[in-house]
Formats: C-alpha cells, structure tokens, sequence
C-alpha cells in the first residue's frame, strides 16, 4: 500500500527519490550536515564566466541573450521550423525512448532544428538532436537493465553526513562512455548547420535557471569542451541530495570561483520558451514561428492519482511534493500552448497517461521502463499519442498488459 502511495510522486522528477531526500534533509537539519566550500559574493556570481566559454550560457529567467536570440532568428534551415522538448522523470525518460524509435520506424521524424532537454531529458537530448541512428542506443540505456547501476550506495551515515546518498561515478561514468569527443564533433558540426541544442541546469548558489547552449560548447575549439560538455549533462541529471552537485569552475575579474550545479528538475521540468519571452505579449512575433510545430515529451503521469494518503510526516510531504510537479509541469504546459497560439506554431504534447506498477525502492526497475518505453513506442506506432492541447484525463488508464 505504501508503494502505490508514494508512486504519483516517483513518477515525477526527482519524486523517486523524494523519501529518501526527505529524510536527508531532516536529518541534516538536526545534525548541521555540510561539506566545506569556499565562498563567494552574490555580485560575484551575477558575473562570473567560465574561461573559454563566455557566450554558452544564460538565465532562464533573465533578459534574452543577444547573441543567442540573433542566431535563432538569422540561421537555421529556414522556416517552418521544428521543435522538441524533452522534460525530466528519472526511468520515465525511457517513454522518450520508446517514442523516439517509433518515430523514427515510421519515417516521419523531422530533424528538429532546436532540442532541450531537462534532467533524464538532457541525457537524451544530445542523441535525439543527431537522430535516429542513435535510436538503439538509448534503448539499451534506458531499457537493458544498465540504469539499475547507477545506484552505487554510500554508507548510509557517509551519505547522510556528506554530499550525497549516492556516488557520482556510475552517472560520470556512463556519460563519458557514451559522450564521447566522435559525438561531441557530430553535435558541432550540427550546430554549425544552424541547429541548436540546449540543457538545463539549477545554480543552487543563485537559485536561478542557467540554459547551456551546448551546440556552442561542443563547438568551441577549447581543449575542455567535451569536459563541460559532459558535466553540464552529470549537472542537469543530478538530483540534489541524491546524487552530488557537479562544481563548475568559474572565473569573476580574474579570480576563480566554483559554482554548484544541479538537476534543472526543480527550476523547470520542461525547456521550451524563455520565460522574458513567454511572459511579453507585446514581443513582436518571430517572422518565421507560423507553421512551424512544437514536440514536447514529458517523461511524467500528469492526471491526478487516487491514494489514501497516510497520516505521516513521509507520505504527507512526498504526496505534496508530487502534486507540486504535476501543478508546475501542467502551468509550464499551459504557458507555452498560450504561446504557440499567439504566434502560430502548432503544439503537440505527449505524457505518461496510463498507471504502471513501481516499487519506491527500485527507482530504475528494468521492468518499469521497459512498460513506460512500450507505451511511448506503441501510440506513436498507432497514431495515439500527440495532443494538440495540454488536456489531462481524470483518471489513469490501465496500464499495459504483460
């Protein structure tokens, strides 16, 4: 009972993981947990660069970057453009999965001109944004049974008073085998196309969004390209207290400072529009948006969920916590269909909607994903997946059969 309690919280970005983070922070509130940093100024990180890399980055919440808004609106293959988003959701990202090889059996997948990904959805983004011939490796990753170790476990009290519960070296290293320096000259040459891919990630120390261009960063003729690269992947997928924050060198007038970096889960589960744009009506609308169409995966059930919730401090604050990402996911949803109305792209959404068994202590259970990259696979074999606006059913449809 207490597995299909906390499930619609599992579902959701870093809700996998939310009891055992619970905990942690309670824990480390009684005790004083903490791992030593150096500090810095708050006017420090409004400036701070990374050396090398000075134009790859910029806040979500903050004025639109000139030099990336000119680039979106004077390169690219022309219009109508296509756009896909892929939100975070832990094993959920293997519906992305499933549907992205769908996809490409079906022979009418586009090759997006612009792909973002959040948390599980910025590891799946740099081989969605070069296509299918990478198909069947995310399948493996998402589907073989690999995902299950990822879970190298601490000892309990090294976790609990340390960084994390648990090591980043299975998530470093999985990265690393798979964003390689052959995929980062691929990803290059695309963006010199006119192509772009971005990433998110949770500045802990601002608290703000920070959208990585990582096309550009691919790009850059810097010997540590592919090293930023892959840890602004290891950042976006990290959920605090979980897994550790990656510290990403940073330089203010010539001093060094290391800012922390997290999952972009808790900023926003899904990356489409920046928020300045979203927000002003009055933005002129862009000459070549008519016509063009926008994909959004979210890798989460977003329907409520029925469960009589215990009268705990544990279930109670998981259950919450769920309806939290549900609420922020569906407003993000709604906010950008808004947009795409007002500007003339078409919107196109697909989520999670059926109710699949999941076991609280087996967050990658191989099973689970394999049944989540079923579903995505087989209605968009079946021409049942997209929806033309963020609608969501009462109630979960049956999940599939065995």
């Amino acid at each position: 009972m207490q597995n299909a309690i906390l499930l619609p919280a599992m579902r959701s970005l870093g809700g996998v993981w939310l009891s055992r983070l619970t905990l942690t922070v309670l824990l480390c509130l009684l005790v004083g947990c903490s791992v030593s940093r150096q500090p810095y100024l708050e006017a420090d990180a409004s400036k701070a660069q990374i050396a090398g890399f000075e134009n790859v980055r910029f806040l979500l919440d903050g004025e639109i970057n000139p030099s990336i808004s000119k680039r979106l609106k004077t390169t690219g293959r022309g219009a109508p453009r296509k756009f896909l988003a892929i939100s975070g959701g832990g094993a959920g990202g293997a519906f992305s999965v499933g549907v992205l090889k769908a996809w490409s059996e079906r022979g009418d997948r586009p090759v997006f001109d612009l792909v973002s990904g959040v948390s599980t959805g910025a590891l799946i983004a740099p081989f969605a944004f070069l296509g299918t011939k990478y198909d069947a490796a995310l399948e493996h990753l998402y589907t073989s049974g690999v995902a299950a170790g990822l879970l190298d476990r601490k000892f309990i009290v090294r976790g609990l008073l340390g960084e994390s519960l648990y090591f980043q070296k299975p998530l470093k290293e999985m990265v690393e085998q798979y964003v390689d320096k052959p995929l980062l000259d691929e990803i290059a040459g695309e963006y010199r196309k006119g192509r772009n891919l971005f990433v998110l990630t949770t500045n802990l120390d601002t608290q703000r969004a920070v959208l990585w261009d990582m096309g550009a960063i691919a790009n850059s003729p810097q010997p540590e390209a592919l090293s930023l690269f892959q840890n602004v992947l290891i950042a976006s997928a990290s959920i605090p207290g979980v897994f550790p924050a990656v510290q990403i060198k940073a330089v203010v007038d010539g001093k060094p400072i290391t800012e922390m970096h997290s999952d972009g889960g808790p900023s926003a589960q899904i990356m489409t529009v920046p928020e300045a744009i979203l927000s002003d009506v009055n933005l002129p609308v862009p000459p070549d948006a008519h016509g063009s169409d926008m994909y959004l995966l979210v890798n989460n059930a977003l329907m409520p969920e029925f469960a009589v919730t215990p009268n705990s401090t544990l279930a109670i604050s998981t259950r919450a916590y769920s309806i939290l990402v549900k609420s922020q996911t569906r407003q993000s949803l709604y906010a950008v269909y808004e947009y795409c109305n007002r500007v003339g792209i078409s919107f196109h959404m697909a989520t999670i909607d059926v109710t699949v068994p999941y076991q609280i202590s087996d967050p990658f259970n191989t099973d689970y994903m394999r049944s989540v990259f079923k579903i995505g696979y087989e209605k968009m074999l079946q021409g049942r997946l997209w929806r033309d606006r963020p609608t969501f059913p009462r109630q979960p449809m049956p999940g599939p059969s065995d």
